[in-house]
């Protein structure tokens, strides 16, 4: 076999194994790997960022802020999009297959031994994300990286990334998700994300409701941690419109950066990118020194965020935004509002079941004037059926079609039919990876409709 061949192999073995969405309140096991493994996570500086959104575009963008010092780093995030390695990066690439191999066979002898002991304790076997967490830190010191940026998977104090010890914890917005494993309220919520502050931590966080600010404020204190808050310490003050993109203007920690570009759209992806800057702010001069203008410019205009109001085709145009739950979805539509002038948009729809899909569509629901509905390719999919109710419950047109394809063919075609309408898709990761690779498959920025 050639090492894409042996890597794809890898990612079969960590599948047969419980999925991501299996979650166990434990990371002691985790721990117990890497303790065999010599504690490779303690070879690197860390970042480490949970929330319920906007955590991989912050990573992406805290990345590049960290590369553009000269540092060299990895990242790790979830879920992928096309292909797994893409959890992975190497500064600021996709992992290497042979990379992955030599991780995965560094592993391999502990596996079966702590299997077996948590079969003699009563429990399941290693999971998919704790292997995957363990892989991603030992291809980190290999590699070897100066600085790790690690996304939460789900949670954060008994999530298997919190096996490593965060430098810089950062808090992207909270909000209700996954409610049935972290709890009914914000408050509840955020007692499990605040699990990643450590013992005299950096702390900076997105602006909070008030329960999450409280419960963020006192664990920090608990821990002798310094927390930083935006809209406090910290923020976005300014964001203009720009040819692919925005113009930022941030007020730092340490210092004001003016007219910034990031070729990215949103006003939440310029919070995102001013949460970034006070993360690395924390990190490189732990808040007391500020980004040189040229670093900041080199990494900024870099960032991508792919599967994030990414532009997947033109005439008609079509976006695509992961946007899987209501708070996500809400900073979806007013993104589409403030970014582009379309009067019309379709809506390319599909909803994993386990996501409020009500939510989701009360919050799309304002920007959107058709909405075709489909199913993620996944075995978690949402029913089209019922999702499509939800729809005409809030006086949308709505239709219902067996695949992306067919669904993505129908919108593509209503758009083409006026120069003011457009395509989002949304809903799911899953389904926004499924968008990334039809269109490249059809040619969708060739302008080029199907009849």
């Amino acid at each position: 076999m050639n090492d894409r061949e042996k890597a794809d192999a890898v990612y079969a073995a960590l599948l047969d194994r419980a999925g991501e969405r299996w979650v166990q309140p434990r990371i002691d096991r985790t721990q117990r790997v890497l303790d065999l493994l010599d504690d490779p996570q303690r070879t690197y500086r860390v970042v480490h960022i949970t929330g319920t959104n906007g955590k991989t575009s912050t990573a992406r963008v805290v990345d590049a802020l960290v590369r553009a010092h000269g540092l060299r780093t990895g990242v790790f995030t979830s879920p992928h999009l096309e292909r797994f390695t893409e959890r992975i990066l190497i500064d600021g690439e996709p992992i290497d297959d042979a990379a992955v191999v030599s991780a995965w066979e560094e592993i391999t002898p502990f596996v079966g031994m702590i299997d077996a002991e948590l079969e003699s304790d009563g429990q399941d076997p290693l999971t998919f994300f704790e292997l995957l967490t363990v892989l991603a830190f030992v291809a980190f010191a290999d590699a070897p990286v100066d600085v790790a940026v690690i996304e939460v998977g789900m949670g954060g104090s008994w999530d298997s990334t919190n096996t490593a010890d965060g430098d810089v914890a950062v808090v992207a917005p909270v909000g209700i998700d996954h409610a049935d494993r972290l709890g009914r309220t914000p408050a509840e919520i955020a007692t499990v994300k605040a699990g990643i502050i450590k013992n005299g931590a950096l702390v900076v966080s997105a602006r909070q409701e008030p329960e999450v600010e409280a419960v963020l404020r006192a664990t920090a204190n608990e821990r002798g941690a310094r927390i930083a808050f935006e809209g406090r310490d910290f923020g976005l003050t300014d964001a203009r419109l720009a040819v692919g993109g925005q113009q930022l203007t941030v007020q730092g920690l340490a210092g004001r950066y003016d007219e910034a570009y990031l070729p990215v759209y949103g006003s939440h992806q310029g919070r995102n990118a001013a949460l970034a800057i006070a993360a690395v702010e924390m990190l490189l001069g732990a808040g007391e020194r500020a980004i040189a203008p040229e670093v900041l410019t080199e990494a900024l205009t870099v960032v991508s965020t792919p599967g994030r109001l990414q532009l997947l085709g033109t005439d008609p145009t079509v976006l695509v935004d992961a946007a899987h739950n209501p708070h996500g979805a809400a900073a979806l539509a007013t993104a589409l509002r403030e970014s582009f002038a379309f009067e019309e948009w379709g809506l390319v729809l599909g909803v994993l079941g386990d996501k409020d899909a009500a939510g989701i569509v009360t919050a799309l629901a304002p920007v959107a004037t058709r909405v075709f509905v489909t199913a993620p390719d996944s075995e978690r999919a949402g029913d089209p059926d019922a999702l499509a109710d939800l729809v005409e419950a809030v006086g949308l047109d709505v239709t219902v079609h067996g695949d992306l394809a067919a669904a993505s063919e129908e919108a593509r075609a209503w758009a083409g039919e006026s120069s003011q309408r457009a395509v989002v898709v949304a809903g799911s990761v899953v389904l926004a990876g499924e968008a990334i690779a039809l269109s490249v498959e059809e040619g969708w920025k060739s302008g080029a409709v199907d009849d």
